[in-house]
């Protein structure tokens, strides 16, 4: 078979994953054949998912967390809406959300037959709280904020939607997937201490250099979390609150690892090169002409022609589109300054 080699991510700009932490990158390779989702059998690997779930309780803001080391952002948003409906009283449950909401809501809605209910953002890309609390009803199961949206890096206002969760007895759930491991080196008010939230989603396999897969579902409940229980009588283990059942124990220890070398003050350094970078970008990008979607955290959308985006991905740079078709671009650890006066140095020859 022809030897395929992985991509290069020296012109990857539209990845929210990056390069593993060498750490990270040798943790998984050493616990890959291990399965968290039998705890009984794998004890090692079931002591440090414990671990992993602690410490993104730190940073989350949760003492005594409850949760575990999933596959990536989609699974953890599906199991939060899945615990919002199972603890609900209702054969017509909904979700509201803002339109910015990750597209891992729509297959929620599809998978748990929970209507999604979707509202406008305002004019910075942020949930309008009308037009939020418009849609919730005495049939809406959870309300659903996003801390770093992956179009624009924008936080919602959270203790709001987290308030207008609890007048209508429904859960608040935060989706901080991408923007878990750089929010708190900011003064955004988006987790666990900062408002009455019930759920998050945070990925270490993204901003937190673990390796893929290495997503983060966080409650503080044992109740809201038991949920998600099912009786798996030929293991050792008697439950599991997980979505799938054989796991690889690559993703918790690399988290681990990632965490246990970066946590804190590595992760602020990496924050504030990130947004460095991005606001050096958006500078460059708005001096010659463009609209640029300013940083709130490191991504940078700006308006460009699709041809010059068509050119720019011939010439080997990954970028996406946003859904206003803006080019954007995600500052993530790997993307260097020297990378980007590469970028804009192609940008010019357009």
């Amino acid at each position: 078979m022809q030897r395929v080699e992985p991509q290069d991510f020296s012109r990857v700009l539209s990845s929210m994953c990056t390069r593993p932490h060498p750490r990270a990158r040798e943790a998984a390779e050493r616990f890959l054949a291990t399965n968290p989702g039998d705890p009984g059998t794998y004890e090692a690997v079931s002591e440090l998912e414990t671990e992993a779930v602690e410490m993104l309780g730190t940073i989350t803001g949760l003492p005594n967390p409850e949760g575990y080391i999933a596959s990536g952002g989609t699974e953890a948003n599906i199991q939060a809406v899945r615990i919002a409906r199972n603890r609900a009283d209702t054969d017509r449950p909904n979700m509201v959300a803002p339109e910015s909401a990750h597209f891992s809501f729509n297959k929620a809605a599809d998978l748990l037959n929970v209507e999604l209910r979707t509202a406008p953002t305002d004019a910075d890309h942020r949930a309008d709280m009308e037009a939020m609390a418009e849609l919730v009803d005495d049939d809406t199961v959870v309300v659903i904020g996003v801390a770093g949206s992956t179009e624009y890096g924008r936080v919602d206002p959270i203790p709001a939607i987290a308030d207008l969760a609890r007048d209508n007895d429904a859960l608040c759930h935060v989706d901080a997937a991408w923007g878990g491991f750089v929010l708190p080196f900011t003064e955004k008010r988006w987790h666990f201490g900062h408002a009455d939230v019930d759920t998050i989603t945070i990925d270490p396999h993204k901003m937190g250099q673990a390796a893929v897969p290495a997503g983060g579902l966080l409650t503080h409940s044992q109740a809201l979390l038991d949920e998600l229980a099912v009786d798996t009588p030929y293991l050792e283990s008697k439950s599991q609150a997980t979505l799938t059942g054989t796991r690889s124990g690559a993703g918790v220890a690399s988290a681990v690892a990632a965490m246990e070398e970066l946590w804190p003050m590595g992760y602020r350094r990496q924050y504030y090169e990130s947004m460095e970078n991005a606001e050096w970008l958006a500078e460059q990008l708005a001096a010659r002409g463009h609209d640029v979607v300013e940083p709130e955290l490191p991504i940078v959308a700006a308006d460009m022609t699709m041809p010059v985006t068509e050119d720019l991905r011939r010439r080997g740079w990954r970028i996406s589109k946003t859904g206003a078709d803006e080019m954007r671009v995600v500052c993530m650890p790997h993307v260097t300054k020297s990378m980007l006066r590469s970028f804009v140095a192609d940008l010019d020859w357009f």
